[in-house]
């Protein structure tokens, strides 16, 4: 049994700690592999460089469980619609053509995407790794197809004139789930062993329309991981109400965004839970740090929880906050 699981079941006593991004922009040895490689997209899909990003935060820190190195963007291009990550802007997606989407067949698909199930099967076996998990992700259905028809990250702006086409929707949808259940089957058989699903963007959505585009697609995904025997955690940032979704998603870890407050969630929810703590407190004092990472400590103490960020680590954020956190998380009791 790994660290983490014997967290999410509450089989262990100490404190365990893995972050979003964690292998990332504020690791000067990640930024030397990304400056000779300029295109994203083709760095996330060059195995043995995956990998090794993978595993670069375990040499350093302390950590629990490692996330492989990769995008949920792949899925789109892998789908037939180009992706491209420009510098201080975010990813860019060409107009979707949804006759080319529906005609990718799962051979083409998967062979596209090879390179992560690689990356996978290099990483699971490193010693980095020994008693701890491995992470494949997805991002959600309807993440994906906010960035698929959007062409962009949303950010604030009205996308109702990106919905019209309800046929298209729902199409597309469908297809999504088709093609996430490849991915993630494909990753835990390459040697994930926990499961996290990414709803980056469930914050747009008015409650009216969780049904049809959070909970329906999403509990298809965690059902599908589920019959696999492996642990699913959904981060569904910026929802309204948590409880419904545990209530109906069912996912074994529930992990919670730095909006959300964390007594509420421990009051109401009865499942592991991960992360929260608002990643700007990295860049801030470590006084400032230690008082709110012992906040996050303390209301959970008696429960099942990993330690995270609400978010993923900040590109600024300088790695001995990364140390002293870890160091804090696993020696509070």
């Amino acid at each position: 049994m790994t660290v983490l699981l014997d967290c999410i079941n509450k089989k262990i006593n100490t404190n365990c700690i893995w972050l979003m991004r964690q292998a990332g922009r504020y690791l000067p040895e990640f930024r030397k592999i990304r400056s000779v490689n300029q295109d994203f997209i083709k760095l996330c899909l060059n195995a043995n460089l995956s990998s090794e990003i993978t595993i670069q935060p375990l040499k350093r820190f302390d950590i629990d469980a490692a996330i492989i190195f990769s995008d949920i963007l792949l899925v789109p291009h892998s789908l037939g619609q180009t992706v491209n990550f420009k510098k201080d802007f975010g990813p860019q997606l060409d107009e979707i053509d949804f006759n080319k989407v529906s005609s990718i067949d799962e051979t083409y698909f998967v062979d596209k995407l090879k390179p992560v199930y690689n990356a996978i099967k290099k990483t699971k076996d490193k010693e980095e790794l020994k008693d701890k998990d491995l992470i494949g992700f997805v991002g959600a259905p309807w993440t994906i197809l906010v960035y698929m028809l959007n062409q962009k990250s949303p950010k604030k702006e009205n996308l109702n004139h990106k919905f019209k086409d309800k046929k298209l929707v729902e199409d597309l949808l469908k297809i999504l789930v088709k093609f996430l259940k490849i991915h993630i089957e494909n990753q835990i058989n390459s040697g994930a062993t926990i499961i996290q699903i990414f709803d980056s963007w469930a914050g747009l959505l008015k409650e009216k329309d969780y049904d049809k585009y959070i909970y329906n697609p999403t509990i298809d995904l965690v059902n599908f991981v589920k019959s696999k025997n492996i642990p699913v955690i959904c981060f569904p940032k910026g929802i309204n109400d948590y409880k419904n979704y545990v209530s109906l998603v069912k996912p074994d870890v529930i992990s919670i965004d730095y909006d959300v407050d964390p007594k509420k969630i421990s009051d109401s929810i009865d499942i592991a839970v991960q992360g929260g703590l608002n990643p700007n407190f990295l860049i801030g004092s470590k006084d400032e740090l230690k008082t709110n990472v012992r906040k996050y400590l303390d209301i959970f103490r008696d429960k099942s929880y990993i330690f995270n960020l609400g978010h993923g680590v900040l590109p600024n954020t300088n790695p001995s906050m990364v140390d002293y956190l870890v160091k804090f998380v696993k020696n509070y009791s």
